[in-house]
């Protein structure tokens, strides 16, 4: 139950179970406290309010009952009356499974609990419920806990790669909607299980804010990252550094092409996107600068900013090249957390403007469990690269037990 998490010091989230248990906690909380209301509608008056009782009828306890979901078997507190005319809505006397639409509609319901209208619309809609704005507003308070947790909870000594990158969103703040970003951290353990280390809210993409942030890692037990693969934000490799002076830095390649071609004219682009290709497709670092040499020479006089965004760079740029094919695959680009911020952005298209931070945390927290909750294996080539990492990084990895 959420009640446990919430009374916990920590919460522990390192595979698709704990996440299948959060959503079950959450689920839980929301439809008992939509039954308590239930109740209250039916005997007229809330809990302890006997000043407005006008029947003899009363509450009787709760029973449990067990309900079947996707995210696995939750059980849920059903409110009793002591005459027994009250009959659940919300769960049918005799049901005990939560239909797909109805966990989608309950986690809307949370990712959403800063906007009660749509609460109150999606409820009235399924089950024709009629509940307050207050009671909305006490079920969804208790997620920021549950998020505030996830975000202090312990993580690994040591991660292979973490990926770092930012996505932005409109948020209401002192009467003025601004720009916000939020800051994300994805890990790749020493199994290869991925897993969201954390995101957190802040005014606007910066280094100061990321070191920010790989202090946090480092005080939720964080000791070591190998590879960090970042975009082109001025300042962050000196972040990372001052926070794991050993770890090595990969600046996305795949930024640094869309940086290097947003300029170029359409009747150039094919032929310059090929070029480019030789030096970042080169088998080694010697025959990639060979590669930009021979760019420069062709395509200098008009694109000079091109070059000298590669040359200047490319110390960020080329880390990938000491590492054999599949750890290149693995950290040249950071796909991986570029794939993530797709799916968050699917979940909140429809939002335009976020009333607080806390509403937008609630959301993509809620987004992230659901999912988080398919990443349940390692990479089919993990085996081939932490073999690579145990030769590159020996003895650093010693020292954690790898």
């Amino acid at each position: 139950m959420m009640k446990s998490y919430l009374n916990d010091n920590e919460i522990s989230i390192k595979d698709g179970g704990d996440v299948n248990g959060v959503m079950r906690d959450m689920m839980s909380v929301l439809l008992e406290g939509v039954l308590d209301e239930e109740l209250d509608e039916e005997l007229g008056y809330s809990k302890y309010d006997y000043k407005n009782k006008e029947t003899d009828n009363s509450r009787n306890g709760h029973s449990e009952k067990t309900m079947h979901t996707s995210y696995g078997d939750m059980n849920v507190a059903i409110p009793r009356d002591r005459k027994g005319d009250y009959e659940p809505q919300l769960i049918k006397k005799y049901q005990n499974t939560v239909t797909q639409d109805m966990e989608e509609k309950i986690i809307s319901m949370y990712a959403k609990g800063m906007t009660t209208s749509d609460i109150e619309s999606h409820l009235r809609e399924l089950y024709g419920i009629e509940i307050s704005d207050s009671t909305i507003s006490r079920v969804t308070e208790k997620v920021m806990p549950l998020v505030k947790e996830w975000q202090n909870r312990p993580l690994e000594q040591i991660y292979a790669v973490v990926f770092l990158d930012a996505i932005h969103y409109h948020v209401r703040s002192e009467g003025h909607v601004v720009k916000k970003a939020v800051y994300i951290a994805l890990g790749i353990d020493m199994e290869g299980h991925r897993d969201v280390l954390g995101m957190y809210v802040g005014e606007n993409e910066s280094a100061k804010f990321w070191l920010t942030i790989l202090n946090s890692l480092k005080n939720r037990g964080v000791e070591d990252i190998l590879i960090a693969c970042v975009d082109g934000l001025s300042g962050f490799p000196q972040a990372i550094e001052a926070a794991y002076p050993e770890t090595e830095v990969q600046q996305c390649i795949v930024h640094q092409i869309r940086n290097s071609t947003r300029y170029t004219s359409y009747k150039d682009l094919k032929k310059l996107m090929a070029d480019l290709k030789c030096v970042y497709a080169a088998q080694s670092e010697e025959l990639a600068l060979e590669a930009l040499e021979s760019f420069k020479a062709k395509w200098n006089d008009k694109y000079p900013k091109i070059y000298k965004s590669w040359h200047d760079h490319w110390p960020l740029l080329s880390t990938y090249f000491k590492y054999p094919e599949p750890v290149r695959r693995l950290i040249y680009t950071t796909n991986s957390i570029e794939a993530f911020n797709r799916q968050l952005r699917k979940v909140t298209k429809n939002k335009g403007v976020f009333p607080s931070d806390e509403s937008l945390l609630k959301m993509l927290y809620l987004a992230t469990m659901d999912i988080t909750k398919k990443w349940t294996g390692r990479r089919q080539d993990w085996g081939v690269i932490h073999s690579q990492l145990e030769i590159y990084f020996e003895d650093r990895l010693e020292k954690y037990g790898y």
